[in-house]
């Protein structure tokens, strides 16, 4: 199998990089640093490509290089605090550039690459139902998310889209250290999600074929305290 996964560099893109690696299956992963991508996709036996999603003029000619995709993973993200009263417009921009157009660029230039077959996970997040202070944006691109999963399944059948919505992942880089006892309070499973969960997640999405057009939130039930 061929498998891209944008956003493979670090976090849980890496994990899902890793795991069809390890399976033995071709996968491009891309990051923003070309050095950086290419040090990681040696260590796991992938190939690498530099992207960068802010740039969407730039992403077809970063891709030129696969050949055939199978799975294409999503998974790239940014975060980014920023609220009403205090409005950050080039970050705000940069945010939903990169989370909506980007994505879409990225699926524009694969298409041709993609078999009837094929199959598309989109990362969204939590924040979309459990919104916070400073959330704005986030919140906003990832209700996005859903509609372009919805969207796309349409447009792009019989090829399959979904779309994952990870509540906080607790081994993850950006969580790791943090207190977080609060939200393990609230989750019903009594643990916060892993890199692992949203890995085996990731894997079925692209797998089932017959799960489309599915916003599937990752997150031990913690919506539901």
């Amino acid at each position: 199998m061929s498998v891209v996964v944008v956003g493979g560099t670090s976090g849980i893109g890496l994990e899902v990089a890793r795991h069809f690696a390890g399976a033995g299956d071709d996968v491009v992963l891309t990051g923003r640093d070309a050095g950086r991508a290419e040090e990681i996709a040696k260590k796991i036996g992938a190939r690498a490509a530099a992207l960068e999603l802010a740039e969407p003029e730039s992403i077809a000619a970063s891709l030129a290089g696969v050949e055939r995709v199978d799975h294409l993973v999503l998974a790239a993200i940014d975060r980014d605090h920023n609220t009403a009263a205090d409005y950050a417009i080039d970050r705000a921009v940069r945010l939903v550039t990169l989370k909506l157009v980007g994505y879409t660029e990225v699926v524009h230039a694969l298409l041709p690459k993609m078999r009837p077959d094929s199959s598309i996970v989109l990362f969204g997040g939590q924040a979309l139902r459990r919104p916070y202070p400073g959330s704005t944006t986030v919140s906003t691109v990832n209700g996005g998310i859903t509609g372009l999963v919805h969207t796309l399944a349409c447009e792009l059948a019989p090829i399959r889209v979904n779309g994952i919505h990870p509540g906080i992942v607790g081994d993850s880089p950006y969580w790791t250290g943090k207190p977080l006892d609060a939200v393990v309070s609230r989750t019903p499973t009594g643990r916060l999600p892993t890199m692992a969960d949203i890995r085996d997640a990731v894997v079925f999405l692209l797998r089932n074929s017959s799960v489309n057009g599915v916003n599937l939130p990752v997150d031990g039930g913690w919506l539901l305290k």
